[in-house]
């Protein structure tokens, strides 16, 4: 007989949700609150939304985040799938273990850190700091997580479809473009979301490696709450939780659909 769980289990539970995500709840609350004052409750209304949106500043930052997520996932999607495909497909390569070990040092390496390494090697460099080295930061920082995932999905794919296409005459190079990448696209494009996500509403790294006329939302709210929490704060947060959300759903979404499929191809 199974028991169901226990009362401290539950109540850890709710606790832990509640501490997680009640702020966000809040917050997402307040956005639609009448009043101007942040603490204060004056009814619902979406004021603060027009604000918003007739608020140059934080829709210029939020452009920039964007154009800066967009760039960086793309790039960080091309780097990954091939790290991936290394690690996936040519076995025990010479030189795999440090190539591996710097490919996941982002993962468990504090940012501040990475900020800091990536903001002395553009000054030692001589770049000026701006749109391009947050881009190439970000790709740093998100490559690793798109490895993770196509090579998490190249591992569960049947290999008999490759070698099917090998036996047929097919070059390895024309097997990779027609049947490993089609079979891999679900986990390249959770990748890509996923790398997308987290370097939209990256901070710690975007401000050691941003320079004049490269603020992005994050920074910009951080500036503005430095000076007090103003009403706008919550909207656009929302809507950056919101479009976050939606994201990370879909790249979910499409990584359990491939795994469907593969699960269904060996039935």
């Amino acid at each position: 007989m199974k028991r169901g769980p226990s009362l401290f289990n539950v109540v850890s539970l709710a606790v832990g949700m509640a501490f997680l995500y009640l702020p966000i709840v809040i917050l997402v609350v307040y956005s639609f609150n009448a009043s101007r004052l942040v603490g204060v409750w004056g009814g619902w209304s979406t004021r603060w939304y027009v604000e918003l949106w007739n608020n140059q500043t934080l829709i210029d930052a939020a452009r920039m985040s964007l154009s800066i997520a967009l760039a960086s996932a793309a790039a960080a999607t091309v780097l990954g799938t091939l790290a991936a495909l290394a690690l996936a497909r040519l076995g025990r390569f010479r030189g795999r273990t440090p190539f591996t070990a710097m490919i996941f040092a982002p993962l468990v390496m504090p940012e501040v850190i990475t900020g800091l390494s990536l903001l002395l090697l553009f000054v030692v460099a001589d770049v000026n700091r701006g749109f391009w080295t947050i881009t190439l930061a970000h790709t740093t920082l998100t490559m690793c997580f798109v490895t993770v995932i196509v090579q998490s999905r190249l591992s569960g794919m049947d290999r008999s479809l490759e070698e099917a296409a090998l036996d047929l005459g097919c070059t390895p190079l024309r097997t990779l473009l027609t049947v490993t990448l089609p079979l891999a696209m679900p986990g390249i494009f959770a990748g890509f979301l996923l790398a997308f996500a987290l370097s939209l509403d990256d901070l710690v790294i975007a401000t050691f490696t941003t320079g004049p006329g490269a603020m992005t939302l994050p920074i910009q709210i951080y500036s503005e709450v430095r000076r007090g929490v103003k009403p706008e704060i919550n909207a656009v947060c929302t809507v950056l939780i919101a479009i976050v959300a939606v994201v990370v759903t879909i790249a979910a979404r499409l990584a359990k659909s491939g795994d469907k499929r593969d699960a269904l191809r060996v039935t």
